[in-house]
């Protein structure tokens, strides 16, 4: 027993030292490129989102019309998309959802499912992709997403898309990014200066879903060690550096940028979401413009811990409510 406890001990301790190498290498060529951290985060998020979209089949309807791999952007191997809507005749309102994955990861695959369940629920919904980082940076997503919705214009009697009656959707980094193009579309002026064009009508741009989103890049600080590690990351991979410029920062920072143009929009993180403050910055912003918003904030004691990306759990009843509450501000702001 006490030979089989000390070689526990010895593989914990040899563990233990390897995870500090790990991170410490991790570290150190971080000082020179993001990619070996970056796989890093890619691997376990990618994990996660399979596990997830696992779960979420379970609730998916089959009896979808589907258009995979549809190219919006046929100079690109990411400028893809994919539709769900129910087999009828008219087009429909319309939720093109913009993935998350901190910036460096993520694909469309990962929201199929969501995207199915929405759709069940009477939409047209579109999932798209967009070149991550390090390999594209700021702003490229954000003009790609610009670019996914001009095609939808371009087609939208073939995919059942009512171009008249769309909403913007995405969860962390791609609600930061759907956030962004709800800008674009309803502030000529920053479009202008991001030197980004947007063929979507502001008045066509009926209201924005928004959940878990880092919407405020002045918050980009970690609450340990590892949380600094992961946002620095992030940062230095999307915007160059971690130690991004001032114009940089305001241009992206989602409240400094409101007017009282910007569309309705629905907006939910978990009470355990690290990105939490993000959301709070936000509805206050969105207060002080008078922009019609609603919020689903749970109390700060709320048990389970609702922690990121929570209502992609619709085993949950959190996740439940969110998804009926999504469904109803969709349904109010496109009838």
């Amino acid at each position: 027993m006490g030979d089989t406890v000390s070689r526990s001990r010895g593989v914990l301790r040899t563990l233990a030292l390897g995870v500090t190498a790990t991170a410490g290498t991790l570290a150190l060529l971080g000082r020179v490129t993001p990619w070996p951290s970056v796989l890093v985060i890619r691997a376990l998020f990618d994990r996660g989102a399979a596990t997830t979209s696992a779960a979420l089949a379970a609730h998916a309807p089959s009896d979808l019309v589907e258009v995979v791999d549809d190219a919006y952007d046929i100079s690109s191997p990411d400028g893809r998309l994919d539709v769900f809507r129910p087999a009828r005749d008219q087009p429909l309102p319309t939720v093109v959802w913009v993935h998350g994955g901190a910036f460096v990861s993520g694909r469309k695959g990962d929201v199929a499912n969501y995207l199915r369940v929405l759709a069940g629920r009477g939409f047209t919904t579109v999932g798209v992709d967009y070149s991550i980082a390090p390999g594209a940076r700021y702003p490229t997503p954000v003009r790609q997403v610009a670019g996914a919705l001009a095609h939808l214009l371009d087609h939208a009697d073939r995919l059942g898309v009512d171009p008249k009656r769309i909403v913007l959707a995405g969860d962390s980094a791609g609600a930061q990014i759907a956030a962004q193009v709800a800008l674009l579309v309803t502030q000529p002026a920053y479009a202008g200066r991001l030197g980004i064009d947007v063929e979507l009508a502001p008045t066509s741009l009926r209201g924005l879903v928004l959940f878990c989103g880092a919407y405020d890049f002045r918050l980009a600080r970690g609450s340990s060690r590892l949380g600094t590690w992961f946002i620095d990351t992030a940062l230095r991979s999307y915007l160059g550096s971690a130690r991004h410029d001032e114009a940089t920062m305001r241009q992206g920072t989602v409240a400094l940028q409101l007017a009282p143009s910007f569309p309705a929009t629905f907006v939910s993180p978990g009470n355990g979401d690290p990105l939490l403050p993000h959301t709070l910055g936000l509805i206050e912003a969105l207060d002080q413009h008078v922009v019609d918003h609603e919020a689903l904030l749970f109390p700060e004691d709320h048990e389970p811990r609702l922690g990121h990306e929570y209502q992609f759990d619709l085993d949950s009843r959190e996740g439940r409510e969110a998804l009926d509450r999504t469904v109803a501000f969709i349904r109010r702001v496109t009838d």
